[in-house]
């Protein structure tokens, strides 16, 4: 015989010490699924026998069971089981976490126990004791199911025992994770049959008349592409056509071209038409007028159709979940007579409202879960998300809409309704007086707790990335009082690594180290782009107002923000940052931008320059110091020792000439610094550089290739040639010298010219090879931008030898995490997730930023 036990359930093993239990669970059961008392005795006293252990071993035995179920694990309990008492505080644990009990009762005669015992040398109670627990034993098998065991099986002798061929695992009824969709998910119909149809037809679904086989009721509803429907229940009341609405949906679920899960009026009228006594009230009066008549086959049809309707479903791989009035992320894909309740009446505070109304507890406030919640139930004017939940109920017998979403599209398709049908007790609720969505103002407060000590992030691109206590600490003091508005900070670029360093005599780094990176790991194009020598800064720009409250939740801030790597505001001065977006909007509205994307947001990665207007304090206080200082001594050491050598005194030229080869290389350090910085006297005296735009409404574009962006770029650039500058970059094939020479020779020429150097990338925004995702961008600097970085001389050869040692495995590990994290934090809010989950991978980087990693890479 075959056993079969819920996927997700608490199993007891009930019998007698000798029953056989353990050598049961090690067959029929993973090593991990059995929880046994006596290894937990032995556990907590070294001795699997010591009953004076019992207490603590017990206390040990509830932890581990408390913890599995908590984590959604079949659990089986390997313990005598066979006092009433003991499997109640197990039962309350299955209770607490909506898991389904399981009684598997071994019932041995006494004798064979008695011998099994005797064989056991570890085994020193007499008989009396197996006596007491057989006693105990016969008194609980017939009040199992009484105590709230789901399944209870009775193997009687050892020969039913040894027939058990197998325990099978049984996927709960709302599992269906392997079901992918498209689905067009349907709020609250209540009898409004014609806008149903009408709204099927805009969805594209095709109805056809066919022959009445029973079960179809005469209608045949199909999709071309394939697509599902899915009903959130209250199908019937209020309305005018609930008889048509059953009808429909029962032959779409029976042809498999839907799903339906059951509304609290749903399930009233299945209360009465079994018979029970129910109150004709809140419309179930309309929906028994309308089924006068009906047959009495029509009406068992329709008794046994909503009976069958399961309280949610889990769908696609777990990543969305239908209730028609939502379920807690500790119920998803669970089974109990409370997860049930949950879904179909949600939960209320006890309080009344001033319509008389129950007021329902706002669970999808405190919602953290990672699927998708669609539901209905409450009616709203308009669906929103909000933490992940979608209430799609707008109220169509109300007047209002019946509306679908489109999955995983996330489009909301809608009809109005015909008429008002029913006057609503409570009038749907209007949006925010302020303009922003629910979400929006639910975000208004961050939790700190969501971002300090160790945490792990998990990414789309690098799964999960272990942020440290320390480096959130250091993130937190860095956030709380330079970051701007955290709504606006959608994204933080990685760093960048350098390239390894050169054979080359004279280069620290070259060209060559650079494309040899990406060749050795078969990437066989690049895009070499000019780096700009000036602050990195990410650009949120919309396209006006009411966009920026709408879609960021932010009043009177403006059109947008230009920010730091680091979060914080590059302009110090508003009026400056305002004239200076409204001159980046314009360029974006002349060169079509807004239309071509089919967005009003933008969020662009860009260069601005000069370097001297973010760098003002450490030029002064780094650079031009260092600088100023070795020129004005050298030169007075060089003066002493020419007037030192004028007198006669010999072996001063060799001295001499180290003094001025060391003037030399200062003037080179002041030459290098000083061609990345000029005076800015006006907004037109700043040159900014985009090269990626980064998202729009509803994109991340990192599935478009470094070109893409370049060349979409270029039509905003050329709006406004006086502030914007195109970046020159390099195609490059890895197979061919030729073209590998020709970027070198650009190289060369560019960092001879004062350029700082330039950063190369794969082709694809996005590149894995055999050791995973690959460094998004390697830069590769010139001699002379080096000379700022590692000092004047750094160049010599004794200092070069010592340079070309570096280390850069850790900072590229932190350009990988970061860049992951980036991508992360861009999808999400595109996604419209909270803010909280767009602020912890924004977060993630800045922590990341304190990491100890060499600044000079």
């Amino acid at each position: 015989m075959e056993i079969k036990v819920p996927e997700l359930s608490l199993v007891l093993l009930i019998g007698s010490s000798g029953s056989g239990k353990s050598t049961f669970a090690a067959k029929h059961f993973n090593q991990y699924e059995v929880v046994s008392s006596d290894i937990c005795r032995g556990i907590v006293s070294n001795d699997e026998n010591s009953q004076k252990a019992s207490q603590d071993a017990f206390d040990v035995l509830n932890f581990i069971i408390e913890k599995r179920l908590k984590n959604g694990l079949l659990t089986v309990v390997d313990a005598t089981n066979v006092q009433k008492q003991a499997r109640k505080n197990l039962l309350n644990l299955a209770k607490k976490y909506h898991t389904l009990p399981v009684a598997l009762v071994l019932d041995m005669p006494q004798k064979v126990c008695e011998e099994r015992n005797k064989e056991r040398e570890d085994r020193n109670f007499g008989n009396h004791v197996i006596r007491n627990q057989q006693q105990q034993l016969r008194k609980s098998i017939r009040g199992l199911k009484k105590e709230g065991f789901r399944k209870t099986y009775v193997l009687k002798g050892e020969e039913e025992v040894e027939a058990v061929t197998g325990v099978v695992r049984e996927k709960l009824y709302n599992d269906k994770k392997d079901v992918h969709g498209p689905f067009d998910i349907i709020g609250d119909i209540h009898g409004c049959y014609d806008e149903t149809i009408e709204l099927l037809e805009k969805l594209g679904y095709v109805m056809n008349q066919v022959e009445d086989n029973g079960s179809n009721y005469g209608i045949e509803v199909t999709h071309p592409e394939g697509r599902k429907v899915i009903f959130l229940g209250d199908l019937v009341d209020r309305g005018p056509k609930s008889p048509e609405v059953l009808k429909l949906v029962m032959s779409m679920v029976r042809s498999e071209v839907a799903l339906c899960v059951p509304g609290n009026h749903d399930i009233k009228l299945q209360k009465k038409l079994s018979g029970r006594d129910v109150q004709l009230k809140h419309g179930l009066e309309v929906t028994m007028e309308q089924l006068e008549g009906a047959s009495d086959a029509f009406l068992e049809d329709v008794r046994e159709f909503l009976y069958s309707l399961v309280s949610h479903y889990i769908l696609d791989n777990g990543k969305l979940v239908v209730a028609h009035a939502g379920v807690k992320e500790e119920m998803q894909g669970r089974g109990s007579g409370a997860v049930r309740s949950f879904c179909l009446y949600g939960e209320t505070t006890g309080e009344i409202d001033e319509f008389g109304l129950p007021v329902r507890y706002n669970w999808a406030s405190e919602y953290r879960g990672s699927a998708k919640v669609v539901y209905g139930h409450t009616p709203v004017p308009e669906a929103e998300w909000f933490n992940k939940t979608i209430d799609i109920d707008t109220g169509c017998v109300f007047g209002g809409k019946l509306t679908a979403l489109c999955y995983p599209e996330e489009e909301l398709i809608s009809v109005d309704a015909a008429k008002v049908y029913s006057e609503p007790v409570k009038p749907l609720e209007a949006g925010s007086s302020s303009g922003m969505s629910h979400q929006q103002e639910y975000d208004d407060l961050l939790v700190i707790d969501d971002v300090i000590g160790k945490r792990i992030v998990q990414t789309r691109l690098r799964n999960n990335l272990t942020i440290k206590e320390e480096n959130s600490i250091a993130a937190l003091e860095v956030m709380s009082r330079f970051a701007i508005n955290p709504k606006w900070l959608i994204y933080l670029p990685p760093t960048m690594s350098p390239c390894e360093t050169s054979d080359l005599p004279n280069y620290l780094e070259h060209p060559k180290e650079a494309i040899n990176y990406f060749k050795k790991r078969g990437v066989e194009q690049l895009v070499c782009e000019e780096k700009h020598m000036g602050s990195r800064v990410v650009l949120v720009v919309c396209k006006n107002e009411e966009v920026v409250l709408k879609r960021f939740g932010i009043e009177n801030e403006g059109i947008g923000v230009c920010y730091t790597r680091t979060g914080r505001n590059f302009f110090n001065d508003q009026t400056i940052e305002k004239e200076f977006l409204s001159r980046v909007q314009s360029a974006l509205t002349k060169s079509g931008f807004w239309e071509q994307f089919e967005t009003d947001w933008v969020c662009l990665d860009a260069e601005l320059m000069p370097w001297s207007a973010k760098a003002q304090s450490l030029l002064k206080d780094q650079y031009a110091a260092v600088g100023t200082s070795a020129q004005k001594s050298l030169s007075a050491v060089e003066e002493v020792l020419q007037k030192t050598q004028s007198r006669g005194v010999e072996g001063i030229e060799q001295l001499l000439s180290k003094v001025t080869d060391k003037r030399g290389t200062v003037d080179k350090y002041i030459d290098a610094y000083r061609n990345y910085c000029w005076e800015v006297k006006s907004i037109s005296d700043y040159k900014l550089a985009p090269f990626h735009i980064l998202a729009t409404e509803g994109h991340v574009h990192v599935d478009k290739d470094h070109q893409w962006h370049m060349e979409k770029i270029q039509s905003i650039c050329e709006a406004d040639k006086e502030i914007f500058r195109i970046t020159p970059y390099k195609i490059v094939n890895t197979k061919s010298e030729e073209s590998i020479q020709e970027v070198i020779d650009w190289w060369t020429d560019l960092t001879a010219k004062g350029g700082e150097g330039m950063v190369v990338k794969s082709f694809d925004f996005i590149t894995r090879g055999k050791d995973g995702l690959q460094q998004p961008a390697i830069k590769c600097r010139g001699s002379e931008y080096l000379r700022i970085i590692y000092g004047p001389e750094y160049d010599l050869p004794e200092n070069l030898e010592r340079l070309k040692n570096r280390g850069l495995s850790r900072k590229r590990s932190l350009a990988l995490r970061e860049f992951a994290l980036g991508i992360e934090s861009l999808e999400r809010f595109v996604q419209q997730e909270p803010l909280r989950r767009v602020h912890e991978t924004v977060f993630g980087v800045l922590a990341l930023e304190s990491e100890e990693v060499d600044p000079r890479l």
